[in-house]
């Protein structure tokens, strides 16, 4: 077993055929289950502007759900390898989508704005530690777009 190497898994079903299939573009739902093995279903859609449903979730906020839960648990991981003591954290992350003439687009950023809140160890250093954190994130390493971070420490 190789343990540098992981591999992931998880399976997609699309749900929207109302009858016809993809015959039109406005014909068909965009709604779509994602499942893994032990793990709750996820409705994803499009994101509203292209169709998609309100209610579910769609690729772009899973994009920027995986930057900033990877930047969290990297995060936890330097705080506690530094003696800072986390006991609360929230992220209210924002990414900017640009959508190009030939009907493609890219993410050409994400900010992430962790607010953490320490009991113990310095609050400059954990605040220092979000380099780090971001050094260390699989996600963020993986993307092509600056991953940008505006962190708060609270004592």
């Amino acid at each position: 077993m190789n343990l540098s190497e992981h591999r992931y898994g998880v399976a997609l079903e699309w749900t929207g055929n109302r009858g016809t299939g993809t015959t039109t573009y406005r014909g068909y739902g965009r709604d779509h289950v994602l499942r893994a093995p032990g793990l709750p279903d996820l409705p994803g859609t499009a994101d509203p502007t292209f169709h998609g449903d309100r209610d579910r979730w769609n690729p772009e906020q899973l994009l920027l759900s995986a930057l900033a839960q990877c930047h969290m648990l990297s995060y936890l991981h330097v705080a506690v390898k530094n003696g800072i003591t986390v006991v609360s954290y929230e992220d209210d992350a924002e990414g900017t989508l640009r959508l190009n003439r030939d009907g493609s687009g890219e993410f050409t950023s994400v900010l992430l704005r962790p607010v953490v809140r320490v009991s113990d160890g310095s609050p400059e250093l954990a605040t220092a530690l979000h380099d780090e954190a971001h050094r260390l994130c699989f996600i963020a390493r993986s993307v092509n777009f600056p991953v940008e971070h505006a962190a708060r420490t609270l004592a």
